[in-house]
């Protein structure tokens, strides 16, 4: 698997370093930048809305319904395609994160074709959907989850507020989600 190395710094107040790792399955399989940019964009905005002081890495696989199907197999035991797992490495109830450290947070993995169907099926741009499974994602390497009700409500409080933040964010840059 050949990575891409991207580097963001939050540009809202230039505290936050993100490192990036991008990689496609299919290997050899080109990541848009238009996409990893609703990416790094969406990962930077969950962050700051969560408060997330320091740096981190983030690893990002783009995929097809064949890749993910069987990630999601093996550790979910769900034989079945999905839209994006989340595999966390850092736990925010448990490690105090060491200043001037960067964090693993852990890994992204997005199945793009599912994200342009559901796109199409709610009435959004496909790049509004990857930024929206970015969300969802991000907080689930934060710790997030919505097995139980609560958990659920919560949880999409929180994505609903942070995509508010990422279209005005987009808008303000002259992007359209």
């Amino acid at each position: 698997m050949k990575y891409q190395k991207r580097q963001a710094k939050n540009a809202a107040d230039g505290e936050n370093k993100i490192q990036f790792y991008f990689s496609a399955e299919p290997e050899g399989t080109s990541i848009a930048e238009d996409v990893q940019k609703v990416i790094v964009t969406a990962a930077e905005e969950t962050l700051k809305y969560e408060d997330f002081a320091g740096e981190a890495e983030i690893s990002v696989t783009l995929c097809d319904p064949a890749y993910i199907r069987s990630l999601n197999a093996e550790y979910r035991h769900m034989d079945s395609e999905t839209d994006v797992l989340s595999f966390p490495i850092f736990d925010r109830e448990e490690e105090d994160p060491v200043i001037g450290e960067c964090i693993p947070l852990g890994d992204i993995v997005m199945n793009l074709d599912r994200a342009a169907s559901q796109a199409k099926e709610l009435g959004h741009s496909f790049l509004h959907e990857v930024g929206f499974l970015t969300v969802h994602s991000m907080l689930h390497l934060l710790g997030y989850d919505h097995e139980q009700p609560e958990e659920e409500e919560e949880m999409c409080d929180r994505q609903r507020k942070i995509m508010q933040r990422l279209s005005e964010r987009c808008g303000k840059e002259g992007e359209t989600l």
